[in-house]
């Protein structure tokens, strides 16, 4: 099983990168397997530290991937990094293991600490659909535009039934780098 979490680490220098990663459990470890080249990857490896962050906030997703900072950081309890002031839960994690491949490295990662910081009030669909958009938006050149735009038709539907202020604001964001990247695919000049 897949968790779509913010992951928050540090670079050597301890500036702060903040990102969405998907993560999965092995063994009681968290597994976060990067693409290669990634930033994520690169600090993990200098630092052999990350904080998983659990939100419901999806304006950070969004705000990650287009470039957007809709979050505070706040520093982390027992690891040298940061985590998301605004997150319902975050653990710290510390590298055990990797196992390389040319493309996807597994990194299985130690929870140190774990807190949980607010209440999860429940599942709402559309933060659910800004969850899928993002995942589309951060593979916008992978997969065919017909694919992207039939499922955005798809996810908008929740959007308009259920959407907040929060998820309509992230969803914008979203969609103005699908638009962007339509354009830039088309030969417009998009300022």
């Amino acid at each position: 099983m897949i968790y779509e979490t913010i992951i928050s680490t540090i670079d050597e220098l301890g500036n702060a990168h903040v990102t969405p990663f998907g993560i999965s459990m092995h063994e009681n470890l968290v597994v976060i397997s990067p693409y290669k080249p990634s930033i994520t990857l690169d600090n993990i490896l200098a630092t052999e530290h990350a904080v998983m962050n659990l939100t419901d906030d999806v304006r950070v997703f969004a705000g990650a991937l287009t470039r957007r900072q809709a979050w505070t950081l706040l520093p982390a309890t027992q690891v040298t990094g940061f985590r998301l002031a605004g997150t319902l839960a975050h653990k710290e994690l510390k590298l055990v293991k990797v196992l390389d491949d040319a493309l996807r490295p597994q990194l299985f990662m130690e929870v140190l600490h774990a807190e949980q910081h607010q209440a999860f009030l429940g599942f709402n669909r559309a933060q659910a659909a800004v969850i899928e958009l993002a995942v589309l938006v951060s593979r916008l050149t992978r997969l065919p535009m017909e694919k992207i735009t039939q499922d955005i038709n798809y996810h908008l539907i929740a959007i308009e039934k259920t959407a907040g202020a929060r998820e309509i604001e992230a969803w914008g964001w979203l969609m103005e780098a699908v638009t962007n990247h339509q354009a830039a695919m088309s030969g417009e000049n998009f300022a």
